[in-house]
């Protein structure tokens, strides 16, 4: 049996089967599915679905600190508990320590990933693709992280 990811890559290469190109927008494709009967919605699926756009909400709601720094409001603990994984959501401002701690664990393992899948992407690229000029990739922030804070102290002062 298909995974739902593998159903849905699989929606892609029919419709490019079909003679669409791509670049395409998702929803483009979506339509097209949904129009080719390959796609229906599911009953069961709508709380799933509200579930999807909660989560959404909750992951781009910020406030600012008292030195006006950009805070995220709610932080998400993925824990795997059964065959399902469960997300559980907390406030920066009231939630237990231990979330939080773990929350910040994970979002660093998947900044990590990310990362590793740039260089990946990069290397293949600049070895396959663009071995004359090269595309360098840095993966030290740190004076990322100093930049932003210096100008964000500019920013103030104006």
């Amino acid at each position: 049996m298909h995974s739902k990811q593998e159903m849905l890559q699989e929606l892609v290469r029919k419709y490019q089967e079909a003679g669409n190109p791509l670049p395409a927008a998702p929803k483009e494709i979506a339509r097209w599915a949904i129009n080719a009967r390959l796609w229906r919605p599911r009953p069961e699926a709508i709380v799933g679905q509200c579930a999807d756009q909660i989560a959404r909400a909750m992951s781009v709601e910020f406030f600012s600190d008292l030195e006006g720094n950009r805070i995220r409001a709610k932080h998400a603990v993925v824990s795997p508990e059964g065959p399902e994984q469960h997300v559980l959501w907390d406030d920066i401002r009231t939630g237990a320590h231990e979330h939080l701690q773990i929350s910040f664990q994970q979002r660093r393992k998947l900044l990590l990933n990310q990362c590793t899948q740039l260089k990946n992407d990069a290397d293949y690229f600049n070895h396959y693709r663009n071995p004359a000029r090269p595309v360098q990739m840095v993966f030290n922030f740190t004076l990322d992280l100093e930049e932003q804070r210096l100008a964000k102290g500019k920013e103030r002062a104006a």
